[in-house]
């Protein structure tokens, strides 16, 4: 597994060897329950509310205006179901490409009587203001549009649309799924005028099962979970200290480092791309790479079935994937793809992408491409 070449980290990435000490002392010495008043009590609650401010200062919010949740689908989930039944309106905007951890809550939301808009991309993977404008209506009480696409890497116009709303529709609600931008985009939601915002711990070397949801002070939103009064009593149940400690320093690391890591994901994807081109491999970008996430990678590789492909980068240990890990084993095209061009259209099967993360080196780029160079020969032989 330590040969394997990792390039699926939009996916999930490694936990950081920092992470990984953090948790391990806090499994052997804090194991009272914050909402005790004893002193091993009292202490745990303090740990919970230093992370809450460092989660809270990482996106320039307020400690109040953070809820510590299990991880994105979570937020995402509590962000539009919890939304929906706290505002009047019967109405939501979102995009066709969005990660079904908003998708099926909107879903469920039109079953319900919701009417929801998605709004289609264009060549670049992205929507504009205008079809923001022409989408709203009176009724119209939820925007949810993600920072960054986690299948192609676009990037949507956030600031913009948030400005807008605040300005012209300053009681539509606006969310957005920033689980891929967190760890290299710089997020201040008071600039972009954000009211929710979902972030998860897992993507940014982190710890599974912890995130957060950013609620603007401004809005209120109904319980998720009913129980206890932990997170001001909008998601009861004893918090999971070991992992809200290893968020934590994952937010810390990446924080320090951010202008670095970015810089690094920009050279592999500018390398991969070189590499690609030199060994003559026929290829298209998905999307745009000006505009986009630095870490992914999303490419067409011309007359290459994407299925067969992964299989033999895996026997070769290097871990790339076709699309979203969460729509993985379900049948069906990639939704995102069907919506940048077709069904019908070559790309929706034979795209693979890659995601860069802790740990890739120079040598990795030049390998990976190297083996699809040969899977691709091997692939078009056949």
């Amino acid at each position: 597994m330590s040969d394997t070449i990792y390039l699926d980290h939009a996916a999930t990435t490694p936990m950081h060897p920092e992470v990984i000490e953090v948790m391990s002392e806090a499994m052997k010495h804090y194991f009272g329950n914050a909402s005790s008043i004893h002193q091993l009590g009292r202490e745990s609650r303090g740990i919970i509310e230093e992370a809450r401010r460092t989660f809270a200062e990482s996106i320039n919010a307020n400690p109040q205006e953070i809820i510590i949740t299990s991880g994105g689908t979570e937020s995402d989930n509590m962000a539009i179901i919890k939304s929906a039944e706290k505002y009047k309106g019967k109405h939501i905007i979102t995009t066709e490409i969005e990660h079904p951890a908003v998708l099926k809550p909107l879903d469920y939301l039109s079953k319900q009587g919701y009417d929801i808009t998605y709004l289609t991309i264009n060549n670049d993977g992205q929507i504009t203001l205008e079809q923001i404008k022409n989408a709203l209506r009176e009724d119209t009480f939820l925007v949810s549009i993600m920072y960054g696409n986690n299948e192609i890497g676009s990037m949507m116009p956030i600031q913009k649309i948030g400005h807008y709303l605040k300005e012209e529709h300053p009681d539509v609600l606006f969310h957005t799924d920033a689980v891929q931008a967190y760890g290299t985009e710089e997020i201040d939601v008071r600039e972009s005028k954000i009211d929710l915002l979902s972030v998860s711990s897992h993507k940014i070397n982190g710890p599974k099962g912890v995130g957060f949801l950013y609620k603007s002070n401004q809005i209120s939103l109904a319980p998720l979970i009913l129980g206890g009064e932990q997170e001001n009593k909008l998601r009861a149940g004893t918090e999971n200290l070991p992992a809200i400690i290893g968020f934590k320093k994952a937010v810390e690391v990446r924080r320090t480092n951010k202008k670095e890591t970015k810089e690094s994901y920009l050279y592999f994807k500018k390398l991969f791309i070189s590499k690609l081109q030199e060994n003559n491999i026929d290829f298209d970008i998905n999307g745009t790479i000006e505009d986009s996430l630095s870490h992914i990678l999303s490419v067409h590789l011309n007359g290459i079935p994407s299925d067969k492909l992964l299989i033999h980068l895996d026997l070769e240990n290097i871990a790339v994937s076709s699309g979203s890990a969460c729509s993985a084993g379900t049948v069906g095209h990639s939704h995102v793809l069907t919506s940048l061009y077709d069904e019908n259209h070559p790309a929706v099967e034979e795209t693979i992408r890659i995601s860069f993360g802790l740990g890739i080196k120079e040598e990795d780029i030049i390998k990976s491409v190297d083996k699809i160079k040969k899977a691709s020969i091997f692939l078009k032989g056949k």
